[in-house]
């Protein structure tokens, strides 16, 4: 009977193991996601977090491109490096991607090569998997456009773009200060000017999503960062503060979120610092966990955990 207790005992703790999702790319350092459903697949755009152990500090090169059918199971479609941009210096911080209309428009932060400061650029491509080239040829928006806070070298920084069900599409940006603008229907030019939201605690990695009537700006709150999160009935505010949705993530000093709804499911995507090879503030994985709402719209704090989600069907 002992060793029938024993036997049943190892078998849930290697079922335990083997059912643990996350992070769910374990085999690169990964962080900032985003996700776009496209086709009945997700497809997840992170930086490669390159440090070696013994460096604190950041080392991006470029950005990968994954794939899942399931949110559980993901498959390396292939990277994107900062090189792309011929007029930045590299460092390929956190980026975004949309559709529209069977092109798949993907802003990034990179480091300016003349004008001194963060900048963001967009590549465009016609597969969610690429090829990817620079769209324009020079920067979307550089740190002498956004004077809000003047002393930030990193101001320009965590592009997100939403496209409404009217086909008017906004960018939202910003560290220290969130920034937005209307764009062009092209998608690669600024069609107005810069404005800002005030926002409690802001840092950084404004991203927006809509749920019924609700839009939604989640955010880096304070620091180390927390997720937090804004409602309107608007695109374009006001926008009234709600609570924390998601508490520091692991040993990350930094927390950036990507939400998306698939297979009748709502998703958080984040990342963490907990893989076991040396993960930290500098060597982050990405993490998926569920996003629950409350009868009123609210959002429900997120519950980060080990096993992750359920494959999806």
């Amino acid at each position: 009977m002992k060793s029938l207790t024993l036997i049943a005992l190892l078998a849930a703790i290697v079922s335990t193991a083997i059912l643990a999702q996350n992070p769910v790319i374990t085999h690169k350092y990964t962080a900032d996601p985003a996700a776009v459903v496209y086709n009945d697949t997700v497809y997840l755009y992170v930086g490669h977090d390159e440090a070696l152990p013994d460096q604190n500090h950041y080392v991006l090169n470029e950005w990968l491109i994954f794939s899942s059918t399931d949110m559980v199971n993901w498959k390396e479609e292939g990277a994107f490096p900062a090189s792309a941009f011929e007029w930045a210096d590299g460092q390929a911080w956190a980026s975004h991607v949309v559709e529209r209309d069977g092109k798949f428009y993907w802003y990034v932060t990179v480091e300016h090569g003349t004008i001194p400061g963060k900048s963001m650029g967009v590549a465009v491509s016609d597969s969610p998997t690429g090829p990817f080239k620079d769209a324009i040829g020079a920067a979307l928006v550089t740190n002498d456009m956004t004077t809000e806070h003047s002393s930030s070298y990193w101001d320009d920084i965590d592009p997100a773009v939403y496209i409404d069900n009217n086909g008017e599409a906004y960018i939202f940006w910003g560290n220290v200060v969130c920034y937005y603008a209307k764009l062009k229907d092209n998608l690669i030019e600024l069609d107005g000017p810069i404005q800002t939201i005030d926002l409690p605690y802001f840092t950084e990695a404004p991203y927006i999503h809509k749920k019924g009537d609700w839009y939604y700006l989640t955010y880096a709150y304070q620091f180390p960062e927390k997720t937090a999160y804004a409602m309107s009935k608007s695109l374009t505010g006001p926008w009234e503060f709600k609570d924390i949705l998601n508490e520091v993530a692991g040993n990350s000093n930094t927390n950036h979120q990507s939400i998306i709804e698939y297979k009748g499911k709502d998703y958080f995507i984040y990342h963490n610092g907990s893989l076991p090879t040396a993960g930290s503030s500098y060597r982050r994985s990405v993490c998926v966990d569920y996003l629950h709402y409350n009868e009123d719209g609210t959002l429900k704090r997120v519950i980060m955990t080990s096993e992750g989600v359920q494959p999806a069907e």
